[in-house]
């Protein structure tokens, strides 16, 4: 069984004991719990708002780190406009625990 959770704006496809990494949730070893939007069960698809009523996806936070570094640099030519910028995001390794559908 699999399914499809949205969190940060994006959607992953998960099972269980999956680890992935996502932006941040909250504190290492706290519990979270993701909001599926799809759950795949053999054959079976629930995708309806009234099928996911009662599924669940739980995850525990591992750790937290971070993405590679990203450098910017904008230049306007003949004016002598120069900036430099870096961003390093933040993210959540999580751990899915369980995967459950009340059906």
């Amino acid at each position: 069984m699999y399914a499809v959770v949205k969190t940060g704006g994006k959607q992953y496809r998960v099972e269980k004991d999956q680890v992935i990494q996502v932006e941040l949730l909250g504190e290492v070893g706290s519990a979270v719990e993701l909001s599926p939007v799809m759950i795949v069960d053999e054959d079976k698809v629930l995708a309806t708002p009234d099928e996911l009523k009662g599924a669940r996806v739980t995850a525990e936070i591992l750790a937290l780190s971070r993405g590679k570094k990203i450098n910017g640099f904008t230049y306007k030519n003949k004016s002598n406009q120069r900036r430099r910028w870096g961003h390093r995001q933040n993210y959540n390794d999580i751990r899915i625990t369980e995967i459950t559908k009340d059906n």
